[in-house]
């Protein structure tokens, strides 16, 4: 178990802060080419522009670690079956068993850090670690605005719609299809290309006020501050758009929510709209 939180802490680490080892793992390869290789193992094919928005990498440099793999026969690099204006990535035979050793290896390494320790000692570092891997991961989160019909903006949306329609007593229904937002800016947060957070604002009540909508943060990040990191986002963007003064609404059932924005700095006020699944309002001065 240590081991394993141990092993994704060091590749979450490596992978978004870098070190200067030029072997690593002893593999004879650099840090750059090893995420490479493990990012397209995570798949039996995986596209140029995945791995490229997974690492964040420039076109260039991903050609140039593609290049290199392809030189030691570990990847190949072919036409997408289902788009060929796309390219895809897997590994070959000979790339498979040097990601099996990249794992046996990364295994091995965080067997022998733990092994000096105490039961109870590795059950407080692999809830340290756990924390440690979440908080670097937020810190590294990508802040996009987006329209609502991007593939990532819909994933986000119907995750949100899924998770209030299992915590409100009486489930959610969102109507029909969205109705036009004029003046709505919309922003994702991505991590690894993933969604994990969305929100956005609108025009709403006078031109010196602005609507936060759709706050939403994935489950497996909430506790790493990105919900309070999204929302100050969403009042920066609303600033700069002249507004003077923001409002949200919430079901009482989202407490953590209530939480934050009461954190934040919002204050309670009357209804301010006919949204039934609403049952709590605030509003914050910019």
């Amino acid at each position: 178990m240590l081991t394993d939180v141990l092993r994704r802490f060091n590749r979450t680490y490596t992978q978004r802060i870098g070190v200067l080892d030029e072997s690593f793992l002893g593999t004879g390869r650099p840090l750059a080419v090893s995420r490479l290789l493990f990012e397209v193992g995570r798949s039996p094919a995986v596209s140029v522009r995945a791995l490229r928005d997974r690492l964040d990498l420039d076109s260039g440099h991903l050609s140039r670690l593609l290049r290199r793999l392809e030189a030691e026969g570990l990847v190949a690099t072919e036409p997408d079956p289902g788009d060929r204006r796309r390219r895809v990535v897997r590994l070959t035979p000979a790339g498979e068993a040097a990601y099996d050793d990249l794992e046996r290896r990364s295994e091995e390494r965080a067997a022998g850090l733990v092994a000096p320790l105490t039961p109870r000692q590795q059950e407080r570092l692999a809830e340290a670690l756990r924390t440690a891997d979440l908080l670097v991961r937020a810190a590294t989160v990508r802040l996009d605005e987006v329209p609502t019909d991007h593939p990532l903006a819909r994933e986000a949306t119907r995750r949100y719609v899924a998770e209030l329609d299992a915590r409100f007593p009486d489930g959610f229904d969102p109507g029909g299809p969205d109705a036009r937002e004029p003046g709505a800016t919309y922003v994702i947060a991505t991590s690894d290309g993933e969604p994990v957070a969305y929100g956005g604002i609108r025009p709403v009540l006078d031109d010196e006020t602005a609507e936060i909508k759709r706050m939403w943060v994935h489950a497996d990040w909430r506790g790493a501050g990105l919900g309070a990191r999204m929302l100050r986002h969403l009042e920066s963007l609303a600033a700069a758009q002249g507004h003077r003064r923001v409002v949200l609404d919430t079901n009482g059932t989202l407490r953590e929510a209530i939480a934050m924005y009461e954190r934040s700095g919002y204050a309670r006020v009357e209804r301010y709209n006919d949204n039934p699944y609403a049952e709590a309002f605030f509003a914050k001065a910019l």
